[in-house]
């Protein structure tokens, strides 16, 4: 799939250390947005290049990258999930991650890499995709609407208060 000089194709073994790079920057926006909410792991590169390298032996997933001239500039990573009693949400597609570098945005490098991925999950039978976006990042939701995401759940979080001085764990249960 190519669209002036970009190309879009599922991401391979090689691509591991890119992907790696770009999924420890979309972490890294997301703690930055909300710190207490996102984790910050150590060695999130480490880690992502080894979750992603790990799921692309999975018949389930659909990870693709985007490259122009050769260099990979974005990626989008999606998966099949099973029915969630706790969502009320049957089977379906779930886009986790879509990440385009600086450089490239405006470009339609977003937009092509969520359809190519949302493309792929369909044909692997998800009856619909599912994605989670950070609440302020509000140009990410207005192209998932472009695209014809709906809003369907609000997330809400409420940090817990630190135990009062001198307490011994909380209130006692029964």
């Amino acid at each position: 799939m190519a669209a002036d000089d970009l190309t879009l194709r599922p991401a391979r073994r090689e691509d591991l250390g890119e992907l790696g790079r770009m999924a420890a920057e979309l972490v890294r926006m997301h703690h930055t947005m909300d710190a207490a909410r996102f984790f910050l792991p150590d060695q999130v590169e480490e880690g992502y290049r080894w979750w992603l390298g790990r799921e692309l032996e999975s018949k389930e997933v659909a990870l693709w990258i985007a490259l122009r001239a050769g260099v990979v500039v974005g990626y989008a990573y999606g998966r099949i999930e099973e029915r969630d009693w706790n969502q009320l949400l049957d089977s379906y597609g779930a886009l986790h991650d879509v990440w385009v570098a600086h450089s490239e945005r405006g470009r339609g490098v977003a937009t092509a890499l969520v359809e190519a991925v949302v493309s792929a999950l369909t044909a692997k039978g998800a009856p619909r995709v599912v994605l989670h976006t950070a609440a302020t990042n509000a140009s990410a939701q207005a192209l998932f609407a472009k695209l014809g995401f709906r809003r369907t759940m609000i997330e809400m979080t409420r940090e817990a208060p630190p135990p009062p001085a001198g307490a011994g764990g909380g209130p006692r249960t029964e």
